[in-house]
């Protein structure tokens, strides 16, 4: 009996995880009319495709994604350059300093991540940074390494240490050794973690609505709010199919590493 309930469960999970994608769809191809009706539909009576024109007739949607993709991308590379040599000298070096800094690092996501706001919204003026993608790209590394510094320490430590005494005894320092020997064997993290800074970066819209003021440098999360108007009314049609459109690129990254990613997740929670 317990196996059927199990698949039950899971596909209780799996119903709730999709139905609001399967509705998007849903509405990106309505009408209007259809949409305004007092009888929802799954299937659109009537499918259109006039809500994608209007979105990129009202909207930059190439502008914004190609900025989201910039910054997503940057995020993504400076965490993993950060969080591989940060995570290899607190997994090697069992310090009562390097226990400290992993206990911080967890602690630190406990804290609610709107608290750090105005003081990385007051470094970036300092530096000169608001308004720019730079900075946001800055604010998304900030937002995402300690998550990444967790999950690569559990494969470093799963990386033999006679590997690294073998390549020493070659005369190997241990830059290199790390850049050699351990690096590609922590290829499965390295790809888990990127894409899960890729996917957070992607998506944000809270950092960016304090950083970025310009609409010339909006990203794709704050383009899509730019279909609501003044009065708080949204124009769901246009609206919905951005929104289809902006789901693409996670989905078809996910869809390509998934196992990649899913061995990632598991090896760095139980091996960490």
């Amino acid at each position: 009996m317990r196996r059927p309930l199990q698949y039950l469960a899971l596909a209780g999970y799996v119903v709730f995880l999709a139905f609001p994608l399967v509705w998007l769809m849903s509405t990106a191809f309505k009408t209007a009319r259809e949409m305004a009706s007092l009888t929802p539909t799954w299937i659109p009576r009537d499918p259109v495709l006039s809500n994608f024109a209007d979105a990129f007739a009202e909207q930059d949607l190439l502008g914004a994604a190609l900025r989201s993709l910039v910054v997503a991308v940057s995020a993504s590379l400076l965490t993993v350059v950060l969080a591989l040599p940060a995570a290899y000298a607190m997994a090697r070096h069992r310090s009562l300093l390097g226990k400290a800094a992993t206990g911080w690092v967890l602690v630190s996501q406990v804290f609610p991540f709107i608290l750090i706001i105005i003081p990385l919204f007051m470094v970036l003026r300092t530096l000169d940074l608001v308004n720019t993608l730079a900075g946001l790209t800055v604010v998304h590394v900030t937002f995402v390494l300690p998550f990444a510094l967790w999950m690569l320490q559990g494969y470093v430590r799963a990386v033999p240490r006679e590997l690294e005494e073998a390549a020493a005894v070659d005369g190997a320092g241990r830059l290199r050794a790390l850049v050699r020997v351990v690096a590609p064997l922590l290829a499965p993290g390295v790809v888990a973690t990127s894409l899960f800074a890729f996917i957070s970066s992607w998506n944000e819209f809270l950092f960016a609505l304090v950083v970025l003021k310009d609409p010339d440098v909006a990203t794709l999360p704050l383009t899509l709010v730019r279909f609501t108007g003044a009065e708080g009314v949204a124009r769901l049609g246009p609206l919905a199919a951005a929104s289809l459109l902006a789901t693409i690129p996670s989905l078809a990254f996910f869809a390509v590493i998934q196992r990649r990613l899913r061995s990632g997740l598991m090896a760095g929670a139980v091996k960490g």
